[in-house]
């Protein structure tokens, strides 16, 4: 293992310093505790608060999110490790503003449970909260059995068009509505090439050969759909792009946004040329393109690889993704549309 760190088992406390340390206008903790992140000053009553957690070793996923315009609080696991229910209760009672909180994260066992018993003791302290569980990685079930599916990359776009919603000062079933309509019109991919090292096990997940590459890998090292040789990247983006368009399925005149979105180690330049070739089919299709976003998103590690997801867009879907955010890892100013 080759990183920069001091102890493994201080990687995350430190990090999340590091974080808080360089965005203190941005983000803050509740309880005295570094796991526990809320968005910075004063909250605007009558919003509903928009709560996500998770693992470490995704950023910007998950804490990257807590900002104006998209989440207002997250309680932070260890790498690749849920948060406790009880640090989640402690984000939940801090960003109440009186108008509920939904619960926003990926379809993982871990965090469900820990999620729905946080969810129950905040109903105890007379707070009301909503949860929804983003799946959007159609290599990890078939469809028909979306519920199965792992929650990835596509889970930007339901923070994103939440807290739009949100920010309208939209009742809590009306946010947790177009979360639902953002989740139900994502599909996600990935491809990895190489595994990742959690510090405090100190070497590979998996192993891979060097010529080789697993197309369905989730973000944590889950098995993908077909492991061989690496192709060129117009190959890959080929495969990855027909099992997507053909799973909701996307159709001539539809228009998307596109995220394509690196898993910790693949250079920009890279996920560039793949969407060239998303370009390109996409014009072939008869699909439009209103917005693309390229970058790590939603990363594992050091791993080396990437994931396209693509939105299906409709008028109001595309006004809630066009409006301004700003979190520590993600700007936006307002879109045309």
């Amino acid at each position: 293992m080759k990183k920069f760190l001091n102890k493994p088992e201080n990687f995350v406390d430190e990090m999340v310093e590091g974080i808080l340390a360089a965005h203190p206008d941005q983000l803050a903790i509740v309880e005295n505790d570094l796991r526990c992140i809320v968005k910075a000053g004063e909250k605007k009553k009558g919003k509903v608060g928009l709560a996500t957690g998770g693992g470490s070793g995704h950023l910007p996923l998950f804490l990257g999110y807590v900002g104006q315009g998209m989440l207002d609080g997250c309680s932070v696991g260890g790498v690749f490790q849920s948060p406790s229910s009880e640090q989640m209760l402690n984000v939940t009672k801090a960003i109440d503003a009186g108008a509920g909180v939904l619960y926003i994260y990926g379809n993982y066992g871990g965090d469900i449970l820990n999620f729905d018993m946080a969810a129950e003791m905040a109903e105890m302290e007379d707070i009301k909260v909503l949860s929804f569980a983003a799946a959007d990685d159609v290599a990890s079930a078939s469809r028909g059995e979306e519920g199965k599916r792992r929650g990835v990359a596509g889970i930007f776009f339901v923070y994103k068009v939440a807290g739009a919603k949100a920010d309208e000062l939209a009742p809590i079933e009306e946010v947790k509505r177009v979360a639902e309509k953002a989740a139900a019109n994502v599909r996600t991919m990935g491809v990895a090439l190489t595994p990742c090292i959690i510090p405090e096990v100190g070497k590979p997940g998996f192993t891979i050969g060097d010529d080789e590459m697993e197309i369905g890998m989730g973000i944590h090292g889950e098995p993908g759909i077909h492991r061989g040789k690496l192709k060129s990247a117009d190959e890959v983006t080929d495969t990855m792009m027909s099992a997507i368009l053909e799973d909701l399925p996307y159709e001539r005149n539809d228009q998307v946004a596109v995220l394509i979105n690196g898993l910790g180690a693949t250079p920009k330049e890279e996920m560039y040329i793949v969407y060239r070739r998303m370009d390109q089919i996409l014009k072939e299709k008869g699909i439009s393109v209103f917005h693309v976003y390229v970058g790590e998103f939603a990363t594992s590690m050091e791993m080396t690889g990437f994931s396209i997801s693509l939105i299906k867009l409709d008028d109001e879907l595309k006004q809630l993704i066009a409006r301004p955010a700003r979190t520590p890892f993600f700007e936006q100013v307002q879109l045309s549309v």
